[in-house]
């Protein structure tokens, strides 16, 4: 979402409330405050979200908050927040119009979540798949990933892999092999608490 704001934050219950100047910081997942007052709240928590006097309010984890935003940037911050977020298989642009050839991992089943997403917009057809998905659970599987690659018209790959410190392979791995391939990595997507993907494109 992507939107930052300088502004007067009160936050607290009916018997005690803080109030502070604070930078508010409006992120994909989360809302964050910075300054005097810090907090970070999921957006899916945030409940009964209202835009009074120029003041965006709601409610969350037993306190209210109040945002003195102004009247316009208070209409832009509440029509992202009420927004629904998009898909895992929005995000990835996979589709029955934009199917994807997968390569799924050769240790374990498949992350249920994004098995969910990509469910209907699988091709096995090499010529036929819009991109390729490579989910990776060990190093080793990158050098099988790149075959498979070669070999497709398209140019545009999610490479999913585990997330978090100790994770094989790790982002500077996957990145590392990638460039070396001639990909140049452009977007990035949480699918769920253990896997992240990357998307690159060849250059």
């Amino acid at each position: 979402m992507g939107r930052e704001a300088s502004c007067t934050a009160r936050v607290g219950t009916q018997d005690a409330q803080e109030s502070a100047e604070v930078t508010a910081l409006l992120e994909s997942t989360t809302v964050v405050l910075r300054g005097a007052l810090k907090r970070k709240w999921d957006i899916a928590t945030l409940q009964a979200l209202r835009l009074v006097g120029g003041e965006l309010q709601f409610e969350v984890g037993g306190e209210t908050v109040a945002l003195v935003l102004g009247e316009k940037e208070g209409e832009r911050w509440l029509k992202k927040l009420q927004m629904p977020p998009p898909t895992l298989a929005a995000k990835l642009g996979v589709g029955p119009d934009n199917p994807a050839l997968l390569i799924g991992p050769t240790v374990g089943p498949l992350d249920p979540v994004l098995a969910e997403a990509l469910a209907g917009g699988l091709t096995t057809n090499l010529r036929q798949a819009r991109m390729l998905v490579a989910v990776l659970s060990k190093p080793s599987e990158l050098a099988r990933m790149a075959e498979f690659h070669a070999d497709m018209i398209c140019k545009t790959v999610w490479v999913v892999h585990p997330k978090g410190p100790g994770a094989s392979p790790s982002d500077a791995e996957v990145r590392t092999a990638m460039r070396g391939w001639g990909y140049v990595d452009n977007k990035t997507s949480a699918v769920s608490d253990r896997l992240t993907a990357t998307r690159y494109v060849r250059r």
